[in-house]
């Protein structure tokens, strides 16, 4: 009867800031070491990966293959693909201290047993997180107005929008989609389509089939990373209410798709290497992979499934990385 009470309060809290709870008691101050652990750096892979990708497939579908330093010198298309990066980093980071509060303020974190989060645990006000969610959202905004600025791309304005009204009512608002099994097609549609074919549109003013695999397979590592994280936190979220994709399918079929996740960037994979031998280099990131798909697949236990996220995480990096500089190699 006790979790049926808390479980009904969680529910009922808002993630509306109008009404959050902001006198919140504060056992302790927040260290620098908090807020950067806040950040949640192992997941900053995800912003990184579908700017070097939609960077790297650019080029070689610019006409310019022959000489990377060329096509990055060509019309800004250096500043224009930092800029593009910063938009991803700051929008990945807003939405990770946006989850934090949200999922503070409506006491889903009571019920966590991975890391301690700055509003759950109560070591942060949670305006103050709020506050910093919402500074990351306007420097992503702001990296975005250069880009149009200097592309004159302004329909660019609302796909911005779009992206950051959709980081926000993740776990925001009062009918979060993070909450009713949603989560894995934002990440799929923002971390993986809108940032690697914005970052190629932005630089050549085209998608290509290549934009489209390369996005493909940076969506899919992404779900990965977040399914293997809802599976972690299956049991805590189903007491607080929190209805992920891994809590509405069960922990069976949860496991079965985050391998399926993980492992269909390397079935996209064979789109480039027919076209670009050497980008079958790509394949040595399965060393982290696969590690990761057996502990994600079998293992309960929370640490385990931390290091099986990581190893997700440090994956799509290395298969982003390599593929990257593999199609930048391209003569």
């Amino acid at each position: 009867m006790a979790r049926t009470k808390k479980q009904t309060h969680a529910k009922g809290r808002s993630g509306n800031p109008a009404k959050a709870a902001s006198n919140r008691p504060v056992r302790r101050r927040a260290t620098a070491r908090d807020w950067i652990g806040g950040a949640r750096l192992r997941t900053l892979t995800l912003g990184v990966v579908p700017v070097v990708l939609g960077t790297a497939v650019g080029y070689v579908d610019s006409g310019l293959a022959g000489d990377f330093g060329d096509y990055l010198a060509k019309d800004g298309h250096l500043a224009i693909a930092l800029l593009a990066l910063a938009v991803a980093l700051f929008l990945q980071i807003g939405v990770n201290y946006s989850n934090d509060y949200s999922d503070g303020v409506r006491g889903t974190d009571e019920f966590r047993v991975g890391p301690a989060r700055l509003t759950g645990a109560g070591i942060a006000k949670p305006r103050t997180v709020l506050t910093v969610a919402l500074t990351f959202f306007g420097l992503a905004a702001a990296a975005g107005l250069v880009i149009v600025v200097l592309t004159q791309l302004w329909w660019l304005l609302l796909v911005g929008a779009a992206a950051i009204v959709a980081a926000w009512f993740y776990t925001g608002g009062k009918r979060p989609y993070g909450y009713n099994a949603l989560g894995e097609v934002f990440v799929f549609v923002f971390f993986g389509l809108v940032a690697v074919l914005g970052t190629q549109f932005v630089l050549i003013r085209q998608v290509t089939i290549s934009g489209w695999a390369a996005a493909v397979a940076a969506g899919f590592f992404a779900c990965a990373v977040l399914m293997v994280n809802n599976i972690r936190d299956i049991d805590e979220d189903r007491l607080a209410g929190k209805r992920t994709l891994a809590v509405v399918l069960g922990r069976p079929v949860a496991r079965t798709l985050f391998g399926l996740f993980l492992m269909l960037p390397y079935v996209v994979l064979l789109w480039f290497v027919l076209l670009y031998f050497r980008t079958g280099l790509t394949y040595f990131s399965l060393l982290l992979a696969l590690p990761a798909l057996a502990i994600g697949v079998s293992s309960t236990k929370p640490r385990e499934l931390i290091t099986a996220l990581q190893l997700s995480s440090f994956a799509s990096l290395a298969f982003g990385l390599v593929l990257g500089i593999t199609l930048a190699l391209q003569p």
